[in-house]
């Protein structure tokens, strides 16, 4: 058992030896937490081999401490391993040359669907609008982070190619003819400085800790340069056919307005950039489907081919 494997390697971050690990999240990455002997919590993400690299990682980490330094918004906070580094190499006979990261523990539960939205998206819309105004200020010496734009439509997309997921055959012509007007109209918006920078990428319910009055941003291992609209964009992940959209978009626009301007094209490219979202979610499958995730969206292809067409119409 992965965890077991997990347990045998808790020695090299301090007093955490003898710790428990239970598998809570498996995605791009196995996320674990950690009860300890002395009854702490933590969270542990061992990474995906190949994904990203040391310097990527490390990326990241400065990323959410600048954030963290600023004190605006509640993001994880990474701790140091015995030997003071933040990343840890980990190696054992289940766990092949492997990089992790042990996070505090966060309090909050995800939120669901099916509950009322709308005034947590404000809340994001917030967020995401103080982490763009964040990032055109931020200069760190070095940065390596995914590029999130039409590139992910490619053959060798960063998440797979979407021609090889699961149920694309019977919508091939259309998801093709979506592929195509949406690199047109992504093109046309451009990539200018005041719409694309660095990003979290991934605000789906699935990286957010709600706690009474607090929502925690959690997760910034997909963060990158992409359309500032994209952040939206994930935010609606899977919810995105559901009748509540305009409403969710409605309040994330009241949260983003309060702290950033926007304009005409930056409301048009959400819709856009949903569109593409889908389709980088739809080529995930492909390369995911060990993933209880990735099993449970065998409709995901039927269902961007019909949001795609009514896209298209407009």
């Amino acid at each position: 058992m992965i965890e077991r494997a997990i347990e045998e390697v808790l020695h090299l971050w301090p007093n955490l030896a003898g710790g428990h690990a239970t598998l809570v999240n498996l995605s791009e990455n196995h996320t674990f937490r950690i009860d300890g002997a002395d009854g702490s919590k933590h969270i542990l993400r061992l990474h995906r081999p190949g994904y990203h690299s040391l310097t990527a990682i490390k990326s990241e980490l400065g990323w959410v401490a600048a954030l963290r330094a600023e004190g605006e918004m509640p993001v994880p906070r990474p701790l140091p391993g015995a030997n003071g580094a933040l990343v840890q190499f980990v190696e054992t006979p289940e766990i092949s040359a492997r990089h992790a990261v042990l996070f505090a523990f966060e309090d909050g539960v995800e939120p669901h669907p099916e509950d009322k939205l709308a005034p947590l998206f404000e809340t994001l819309g917030g967020y995401a609008a103080r982490n763009h105004i964040h990032t055109a200020t931020y200069r760190p010496e070095r940065i390596e982070r995914p590029l999130w734009d039409e590139g992910v439509l490619d053959t060798d997309g960063i998440w797979g190619d979407w021609r090889k997921a699961p149920g694309v055959e019977p919508v091939r012509d259309t998801l093709n003819r979506l592929d195509a007007r949406l690199r047109q109209d992504l093109a046309a918006y451009g990539k200018g400085s005041d719409r694309f920078g660095l990003i979290h990428a991934d605000m789906r319910l699935a990286n957010l800790l709600v706690a009474e009055n607090k929502v925690t941003l959690i997760d910034f291992d997909d963060c990158g340069f992409g359309w500032f609209a994209y952040d939206f964009a994930a935010a609606v992940s899977f919810i995105d056919d559901q009748a509540v959209l305009p409403e969710l978009k409605a309040a994330w626009i009241r949260g983003y307005l309060r702290h950033r301007p926007l304009e005409a094209a930056d409301i048009a490219a959400m819709d856009t950039l949903v569109l593409l979202r889908r389709m980088l979610l739809l080529a995930w499958t492909g390369t995911h489907a060990e993933t209880d995730l990735a099993r449970s969206q065998a409709h995901l292809a039927e269902l961007t081919a019909r949001l795609g067409e009514a896209y298209m119409a407009q």
